[in-house]
């Protein structure tokens, strides 16, 4: 009997050690993310956490944030707005926004230009409890604000 054929195998590159180069870029933006991650989990958490101590849940302290902080100043927003900042579906955001009307947090006002278009605008109640968790976040916000800027760098 013969032998078997013999197998024709490249020889395997070094393997890469930690401290070359190449490998401390890519482990170092692995880091960096990490840290980041991580800032963004405690942001929210801690976002979640204030909203709370004011009678907001996470989700309703965000859509009155988005209605108050309307890109153009107005301090009002229709649900397609909302949509797309908020990052949530359609019937997400009318849910969100019956539930804020329910709780007499924002209210509808009809547009004047378009009548099958509604403007959310927040109560009085709804901006006192977003104030109050706006400004119980301010820390967080600026902790948060040197965390992005120093991996923008």
């Amino acid at each position: 009997m013969s032998a078997p054929p013999a197998r024709h195998t490249s020889p395997r590159p070094p393997a890469r050690r930690a401290s070359e180069p190449r490998h401390a870029a890519a482990l170092d933006d692995v880091i960096q993310a990490a840290e980041l991650r991580a800032s963004l989990r405690r942001f929210a958490r801690e976002s979640e956490q204030i909203a709370a101590e004011h009678g907001l849940t996470a989700q309703r302290y965000l859509l009155l944030l988005m209605i108050k902080g309307a890109p153009d100043g107005s301090e009002r927003s229709t649900v397609t707005e909302l949509t797309g900042r908020l990052q949530l579906a359609q019937h997400t955001v009318t849910e969100l926004v019956s539930r804020a009307v329910r709780a007499g947090l924002i209210e509808r006002e009809r547009s004047r230009e378009d009548r099958r278009v509604s403007h959310l605008r927040l109560t009085d109640e709804g901006t006192r409890r977003l104030m109050g968790a706006f400004r119980g976040h301010r820390v967080e916000r600026e902790a948060l604000r040197k965390v992005l800027d120093s991996a923008s760098r």
